[in-house]
């Protein structure tokens, strides 16, 4: 059973407050007070909490390997080293604003009659303890998505003699697919594309062509600011650049005649698949003051498994002459396969070998070895990869941190393999990551001006809290998911994927002060990075690349 009380801003409890029903709240004080209302539900003992909160924590969050430093639970605190048993956080963080343990949940709404809401968790003499908070409270310190805690952000309200308030919460089981599923549900909810996916894909192909290829090596700029002043001219073989994107571009080329298009994306393949390391497989990025070069990672002669993974994928499926150059890659990977089934995280430079082990980025290897015709090998690996409950490790750039990104790899690997029970839990758990409601933005916000909806977009990590349209890679294996199962809440959610991002795809030069079909990586729908309502001011190849791929295969399959 919960417990509600009034908290004061330096967390003590306050009186003068009465409780009643679910929850109705009224204030007895003779004078104003500054407080808020806290909704505690206290769970069995366990020595597992199993923390979830969508988007926000998974589990422990943060492996203790992980170089990269953000919120993770701990028996003892550490402020630098953002460490604690207990959390706070303010609900448009999360993608549903609930928080769940072993045992049970609490959910609300973003919006409260308090302000905004907030969700937290603690673990106390070997019980978790999960609660809601109106208004919320960030607490032990306020994650700002550097590596540096930024002082806590403690809301609170004035409450009035007399004033009487209701409050929206609901408590949930143990089941958190099936209350996420449940919060989910909208009869509501119309679509807010800004354009149909035919024309999404027309201006993504030519923002891609237009603004981010160079020929003479032919590359896709990962990325070039709205005003065209300044790029990034460098190229991820996969992930932020590279392969994926090329042969959407290619796709779209050929089915709407376009031979400019049809040629830049030939020409970036051919220069990927031209150029391998001593150990056999792709590089991971070009840059134009290296060239061929590892990618983001510190250590210069580690290849990410994911980054060649995907290049190799989306490289067998142009076929052709470049299907070589994609099996080198995968004979490495085959090579390097562990006899339980597992597939390295990475790979070394010069000998191709595995340098690391420690999650699952290998995943993503499964599709392509399904593609190349070698499943055993590929279902060896889906064996492995089904045993954990949180995926991590896909992306470059955080490191151990799980991410939707790895939510995305377990979904096409399982979906190419077509263990459905697996592929079902991979998509339940990617799926924690998207937005199940529309966040509030101030009408002076570029996002408010916009009338920006969030729902159907996604969380990037839990240390790269902004939304991204990354989800975009996996929408094939959704809808054929969706089909196998005839679970058609797995299709609805992948609509909704595609409608959030035909918002902020430029429509003509000076849309959002960008460039005709230009469209950005992140959208601030928190207080991370940037000021909520923001958006960063670079077009990147991969969200425009990303998109143009899925309403290629929307169109093709009829979404």
């Amino acid at each position: 059973m919960f417990v509600a009380s009034a908290i004061a801003p330096d967390g003590s409890t306050v009186d003068g407050f009465a409780f009643e029903g679910a929850l109705t709240v009224t204030y007895d004080g003779d004078a104003p007070i500054d407080a808020g209302i806290r909704v505690a539900l206290e769970l069995p003992p366990t020595d597992d909490p199993d923390w979830l909160v969508p988007g926000v924590f998974y589990g422990e969050n943060r492996p203790e390997a992980c170089t990269r430093i953000y919120p993770r639970f701990t028996p003892t605190l550490d402020v630098e080293r953002m460490e604690s048993s207990t959390w706070s956080f303010r609900a448009d963080r999360c993608a549903t604003p609930a928080v769940f343990a072993r045992g049970g949940g609490l959910s609300t709404t973003e919006r409260s009659p308090l302000g905004q809401a907030g969700v937290g968790f603690a673990y106390r003499d070997g019980r978790p303890v999960i609660w809601l908070d109106f208004p919320y409270r960030e607490e032990p310190l306020r994650y700002d998505g550097s590596e540096h805690p930024a002082p806590p952000d403690v809301q609170t309200y004035t409450w009035e003699p007399g004033e009487t308030v209701t409050l929206d919460f609901e408590q949930h089981d143990g089941d958190w697919c099936r209350a996420l599923r449940e919060l989910s549900v909208s009869e509501t909810h119309a679509s807010p594309a800004w354009v149909s996916v035919a024309v999404a894909a027309e201006l993504a192909a030519w923002g891609l062509f237009r603004w981010h290829y160079r020929a003479e090596p032919a590359r896709l700029a990962e990325t070039i600011w709205f005003d065209a002043t300044d790029e990034r001219d460098a190229m991820h073989v996969s992930w932020v650049s590279g392969v994926p994107y090329a042969y959407a571009l290619l796709l779209h080329g050929k089915r709407v005649g376009n031979d400019e298009y049809v040629h830049a994306a030939e020409a970036v393949l051919d220069h990927v698949a031209a150029n391998r390391t001593p150990g056999g497989t792709f590089w991971a990025q070009w840059t134009a003051e290296r060239g061929w070069a590892t990618g983001w990672h510190p250590d210069r002669t580690r290849l990410h498994a994911r980054t060649l993974a995907d290049a190799a994928l989306f490289m067998l499926r142009a076929g052709g002459r470049w299907e070589a150059a994609a099996r080198a890659n995968l004979d490495v990977a085959r090579r390097t396969q562990r006899g339980d089934g597992a597939l390295p995280a990475a790979h070394h430079v010069y000998t191709g070998d595995a340098v690391a082990w420690e999650g699952t980025a290998g995943l993503a290897w499964i599709p392509a070895l399904v593609e190349a015709g070698h499943e055993t090998e590929a279902r060896r690996a889906a064996d492995y990869y089904k045993s954990f409950d949180v995926f991590y490790g896909a992306p470059e750039d955080v490191d151990l941190a799980p991410t939707s990104e790895d939510g995305y790899g377990a979904v096409m690997a399982f979906v190419a393999v077509e263990d459905w029970d697996a592929a079902r839990r991979a998509a339940e758990w990617m799926l924690t990551f998207r937005y199940t409601y529309d966040v509030a933005f101030a009408d002076d916000t570029i996002l408010g001006r916009h009338r920006f909806r969030t729902r159907g977009g996604d969380q990037a990590s839990p240390a790269n809290q902004h939304l991204h349209a990354f989800g975009l890679i996996c929408l094939p294996e959704m809808v054929r998911l969706a089909r196998e199962t005839g679970d058609e809440w797995y299709l609805e959610r992948t609509r909704e994927n595609l409608d959030c991002f035909r918002q902020f795809i430029a429509r003509h030069d000076g849309d959002f002060d960008a460039r005709r079909g230009m469209a950005t990586e992140r959208y601030y729908q928190t207080d991370v990075f940037g000021a909520k309502g923001g958006l960063l001011p670079l077009s990147h190849a991969w969200s425009i690349g990303v998109l143009l791929y899925a309403c290629e295969a929307a169109l093709e399959l009829g979404l």
